[in-house]
């Protein structure tokens, strides 16, 4: 019998991954000019000061220098992380909230939040090296060769620890984004079905999903740009690097202070 329920939840478990990571990679083959364009944003004027393009400005640029095919630089590495860490991510959830429930007997908010920072820190560390290779392409058109081939010219040039640059604010940011994004999904539906005559339906999904979509990009999105800097970063004299996440974000407090 034991049996019998562990494969039922074992099934529900991949089906509603089926559901939820299928229309995501559908989702990502629409977005991703959109990604591509927030690197290229995050990367300008690095260490200097000066006035910033907006979007459309470098969505022309782009198209107009490199070519509508641009804008999918690092599709390949983007849809294979996406399967990889949207799985872990969501795979890992639901038994760290049900483990939280048995251990202290409580559905509170809190346990959702870190529920949610531990599975999304731990689908990241695992992923880095995805994404590093993703952020590497979108900004460099005249990469031609395959990932695979790019991957291990980033590991013998630069070692394998190359691989896992920006780690500690892609974990952190991956924990904020997960932890306020489901926690405030899950919570948002309970406040609308008690307080609104919203019902279990479309409508009331869409809502929980704006609310919970707007709360996590305001949160992350600092932690992004750090994270992207120092994924592109080059181990060159020439160029210099960023020590930590703290120096990126603060390069001149952290030179006073060296």
């Amino acid at each position: 019998m034991r049996s019998r329920i562990g494969r039922c939840q074992q099934l529900m478990l991949f089906i509603t991954l089926v559901q939820v990571e299928f229309p995501s990679r559908l989702r990502l083959a629409v977005t991703h000019p959109l990604d591509v364009l927030k690197v290229r944003l995050q990367m300008q004027l690095v260490g200097q000061r000066g006035p910033l393009t907006g979007m459309g400005r470098v969505c022309v640029q782009v198209v107009k220098n490199e070519g509508p095919r641009s804008l999918y630089l690092g599709l390949t590495p983007a849809l294979m992380r996406s399967v990889l860490y949207g799985g872990l991510r969501l795979g890992l959830y639901e038994p760290s909230k049900h483990a939280c429930e048995l251990a202290f007997k409580s559905s509170n908010i809190l346990f959702k939040i870190a529920s949610g920072a531990f599975s999304g820190a731990i689908a990241t560390a695992l992923t880095n090296p995805v994404e590093v290779l993703k952020v590497r392409l979108q900004m460099n058109p005249n990469l031609r060769r395959g990932a695979i081939v790019e991957i291990q010219k980033i590991a013998s040039e630069e070692g394998i620890m190359a691989l896992w640059k920006g780690v500690g604010p892609a974990m952190a940011r991956a924990a904020a984004l997960t932890a306020s994004q489901l926690a405030t999904y899950d919570e948002s539906k309970r406040v609308l079905i008690k307080w609104t005559p919203l019902e279990e339906g479309f409508y009331l999904h869409l809502i929980s999903s704006m609310i919970a979509g707007t709360v996590s990009t305001l949160i992350t999105s600092p932690i992004d740009m750090i994270k992207t800097r120092l994924m592109l970063q080059r181990e060159s004299e020439r160029v210099g690097t960023y020590k930590n996440g703290f120096h990126c974000a603060y390069p001149g407090y952290a030179y006073r202070r060296s």
